[in-house]
């Protein structure tokens, strides 16, 4: 449970501040996790990046206001955060769909987008089968691409990276590279600092690393491991959403930041679906 209050407190501090500067280290700082990854879990929860949720709430608010008060086009923009007219009647149209001139007219069709409220609710039915193991060290070698603090254009870039990949001759390299397990081509997303953050196609390997290649190592630690079979990304990105609300508030452990693991099968062509893991590492919330 502390980490859904722990978000209910940063998702607090921006509701306080829409019409203020937010700083995502602050939220972060509040939820007692990086920038980075606060950023990370935030999309996953609410589906969307916080970006978009902090322009939505934004938005939302300057309609109220255009639409209840005399404020000019000007000083809204100036309130909410945007230093021009054009930058702010951008935002105000990409969220409603009409300029905010336009919204002080009677009769047009405005969009609010509520705050978002964290609550425990009852569900059943679909069981969250898990292993929780113990990894000494790991080591990885692979290729990568470098990724930013904006989760949506971090979305954009993996995809393409995959495509390219699967259809070179690297990844048949990777592929015979597997001599560890977690066995399988592997997806690592892993934040070095706020400055290098990398996603890696790779394997878990004791063999060097071939040229133009990269090797990586994961420090000693607990990992929660679910099991999936269905489309890749949707698979994927369920198991991290319900390991962050179903999951971990209930374990007794928390999220321990380190490098997130997809393990995929190791397949000729381009599979979609199948088999696959996901690697999470915790650790127990009495060692916080």
């Amino acid at each position: 449970m502390e980490w859904l209050n722990n978000l209910s407190n940063a998702i607090e501090y921006i509701e306080n501040n829409l019409d203020k500067e937010i700083s995502y280290n602050e939220a972060a700082r509040i939820a007692c996790c990086s920038t980075y990854y606060f950023q990370r879990m935030f999309s996953y929860v609410v589906g969307i990046s916080l970006s978009d949720y902090i322009r939505r709430r934004r938005m939302t608010q300057a309609a109220f206001e255009m639409q209840a008060t005399n404020i000019k086009v000007l000083d809204a923009a100036l309130k909410y955060g945007y230093t021009s007219p054009t930058s702010f009647n951008r935002a105000f149209q990409s969220v409603h769909g009409l300029s905010p001139i336009s919204a002080k007219a009677k009769g047009n069709v405005l969009n609010a987008y509520p705050p978002i409220r964290f609550s425990v609710n009852i569900m059943g039915g679909n069981a969250m089968p898990y292993r929780v193991e113990e990894k000494e060290a790991m080591r990885f070698v692979g290729i990568r691409i470098p990724l930013t603090l904006d989760m949506e254009e971090n979305k954009k870039s993996v995809p393409p990276f995959w495509e390219r990949t699967l259809k070179s001759n690297e990844f048949k390299t990777i592929c015979n590279l597997s001599n560890q397990p977690p066995t399988g081509v592997l997806g690592i997303t892993a934040c070095h600092n706020a400055n290098e953050i990398y996603y890696y196609i790779a394997a878990a390997s004791n063999q060097p690393a071939p040229e133009g290649m990269f090797e990586y190592e994961i420090p000693a630690a607990a990992w929660v491991v679910f099991e999936s079979d269905g489309q890749f990304k949707e698979s994927i990105q369920s198991i991290f959403r319900r390991f962050l609300t179903e999951w971990l508030p209930f374990s007794g452990y928390t999220y321990a930041e380190l490098p997130d693991i997809e393990v995929y099968p190791i397949n000729k062509g381009i599979p979609q679906a199948g088999h696959s893991e996901v690697w999470i590492a915790v650790k127990k919330e009495k060692e916080n």
